[in-house]
């Protein structure tokens, strides 16, 4: 069941604190990590927030795992999980989630092309869903990537029967729980579409909420490359064919 930008009846009865994973993506984002870490640490000690911190550094070839490591040694409730190559981005995902020990788990990109100060406004929605789902307001990508993200969703929706606007925006947040419950196999970029279309097939409620993008002012992206595309197409029939012969 998937709702898009419907009040939450439970607005304001949010439980404090809220407790909290919120988990970060990295592949070499040496200028990014410190800076999207010490934003999550404000965001939450303003929140009075029961959390953890996860870095997950997929093998990264530059100082990003370095970088971690130390930001993690000076504040004990950030932790770092280094993949010892690169196994993709589905592979981070996974590692986060499953490393994920409080009732929600928030994640987003370590790129920072996101402002995680957008996330407490998603909690509220918890108290009548079990993930927010979000897309982007005014997408800062150029216009291959624009059209491949339109197209991929499209796609991935009538695969699935599944409305969601912006599948693989990576802001989204999820009870915890569910991980326990669905199995996660993809290691690259069809990952989104397996949680979300696993989920729903268990019966969890998506709701969507817009949040900014913003311009990458460090790095370099990744995720337009040919190969993974082409990966994840096929991929996706190969999902389809398994979550059809599941029970």
């Amino acid at each position: 069941m998937v709702q898009t930008d419907r009040p939450a009846s439970g607005q304001g009865e949010r439980r404090s604190p809220v407790s909290i994973s919120v988990f970060f993506p990295c592949y070499n984002e040496q200028a990014n990590v410190a800076r999207v870490a010490e934003q999550a640490v404000g965001v939450l000690d303003e929140l009075d927030a029961d959390y953890e911190i996860i870095l997950v550094d997929d093998g990264s070839a530059d100082d990003t795992g370095r970088i971690a490591d130390e930001i993690a040694a000076g504040n004990d409730r950030i932790r770092v999980i280094h993949h010892e190559r690169n196994l993709g981005y589905g592979a981070a995902l996974q590692s986060g989630f499953r490393a994920a020990r409080k009732e929600l788990v928030f994640y987003t990109d370590g790129d920072g092309q996101f402002d995680i100060g957008e996330m407490p406004a998603l909690l509220p929605l918890m108290s009548d869903y079990d993930i927010v789902s979000c897309y982007r307001i005014d997408r800062q990508d150029n216009l291959v990537r624009k059209i491949n993200g339109w197209l991929w969703t499209r796609v991935v929706g009538l695969v699935f029967s599944m409305r969601v606007r912006d599948v693989d925006c990576a802001f989204k947040l999820y009870r915890r729980r569910l991980f326990d419950e669905i199995t996660m196999e993809s290691t690259g970029a069809l990952i989104d579409t397996e949680i979300l279309a696993r989920a729903i097939r268990k019966g969890y409620t998506i709701t969507q909420k817009g949040v900014h993008h913003y311009p990458r002012t460090a790095g370099r992206q990744t995720g337009a490359n040919l190969r993974v595309v082409l990966r994840a197409f096929q991929e996706l029939w190969r999902l389809r064919r398994r979550i059809a012969r599941e029970p």
